[in-house]
């Protein structure tokens, strides 16, 4: 299978970048180290080459009541330069992708999609809208994270304005020399964050740019994973599939709209519930593990790393409902047992991505 590039495939390669398949794309999963990598994001300013991602542009007058009956945003808490993170649902419940979609004007919607999700994605918005149009931006639009509790500094002195102003999950459209973009006060690392959306072309003039900045180191996809694991945030395919619904998953509390959109009937339906697990060792568990309560198998792991910030090993997990409150489990490794204890999310605490800047 032919992978796809980003724009900075050969950035990546010049530039001590370890390539890995992702979603369909080749990826860089790391540079100096994932530890390096992790640590600089919690403590300055890293950035992200998330061009694989997808964003689609949905347009008419009346696309804000077609999304809301295709998604679980809730649009009447929408508005232009504001954008919301959720999900679409199978008539199941089920999750087909989670997303943020972010209001241009009262009649054009971007929405941001997972790289391997692009095509179902698109099919299913383009079977399901009825009078607006979609258009697929994703091979025009690179996207790069600008992440760390240091990003502002960052942000504000490579483009020249002031950010103090932009809330979380909001964003503004400005210019870089000639050219648009689109800049959103959002991320996957549990930092203060930036997520930039701009020209394909443009990419290694604004990623150099960036990296010019004293501060500023790239990280890959290895970091990206364990950054957003200790805040406890989902990746699909893992913690999300078409097989459980955002409640099961934990994120119930995300779905307020009243809309009667695809999937919201059969929410209630629960078999399993994320939870998540501390395990006081180095030795971290994999995805697909098996757990066991008392010798009963009653789950598996979903994700399982060990965390750099925390020193121990961390995991998310399903497991049947009705052992959803138990407190020690077991996790099998074929020939060892790993002890785990459930916690509250997120694993790490001290992140900087809601903190007030004014």
């Amino acid at each position: 299978m032919t992978l796809h590039k980003t724009p900075l495939n050969s950035w990546h390669k010049n530039n001590k970048g370890k390539m890995v398949e992702f979603g369909g794309w080749e990826m860089p999963v790391q540079y100096e180290g994932i530890i390096k990598e992790h640590k600089h994001c919690r403590e300055k300013v890293c950035i992200f080459d998330i061009s694989h991602m997808g964003e689609f542009i949905v347009s008419g007058n009346n696309a804000k009541e077609e999304l809301a009956s295709i998604l679980t945003h809730d649009f009447d808490k929408l508005s232009p330069g504001k954008c919301k993170y959720g999900f679409m649902l199978n008539e199941n419940g089920g999750v087909i992708d989670d997303l943020i979609v972010y209001e241009l004007s009262p009649t054009s919607f971007m929405i941001v999609v997972n790289a391997a999700r692009i095509e179902k994605d698109f099919n299913w918005l383009k079977e399901h809208l009825k009078t607006s149009t979609i258009e697929d931006k994703s091979f025009e639009t690179a996207k790069i994270d600008v992440q760390g509790p240091e990003s502002i500094q960052v942000i504000e002195e490579v483009f020249k304005q002031d950010f103090h102003n932009l809330k979380y999950f909001s964003f503004i459209q400005t210019k870089f020399k000639d050219f648009s973009i689109l800049i959103s006060r959002t991320g996957y690392t549990g930092e203060l964050g930036y997520e930039l959306y701009l020209p394909w072309d443009k990419a290694e003039l604004i990623w150099t740019t960036l990296l010019s900045h004293s501060l500023v180191k790239p990280a890959g996809l290895g970091a990206r994973d364990t950054l957003r694991l200790e805040v406890g945030l989902p990746l699909y395919g893992q913690e999300l599939d078409e097989n459980h619904t955002p409640i099961e998953a934990g994120y119930g509390f995300l779905i307020t709209s009243q809309k009667n959109f695809i999937g919201k009937n059969n929410l209630a339906k629960i078999k399993e519930k994320l939870i998540a697990l501390e395990i006081k060792s180095r030795r971290s568990p994999r995805h697909n593990d098996i757990i066991y309560f008392e010798e009963q198998k009653i789950g598996k792991i979903t994700s399982g790393s060990f965390a750099p910030s925390l020193g121990h090993s961390i995991a998310l997990a399903y497991v049947k409902k009705e052992y959803a409150d138990k407190e020690n489990f077991s996790i099998n490794q074929g020939k060892k047992e790993l002890p785990a204890q459930k916690t509250t999310l997120p694993f790490y605490k001290k992140g900087t991505a809601r903190i007030k800047l004014i």
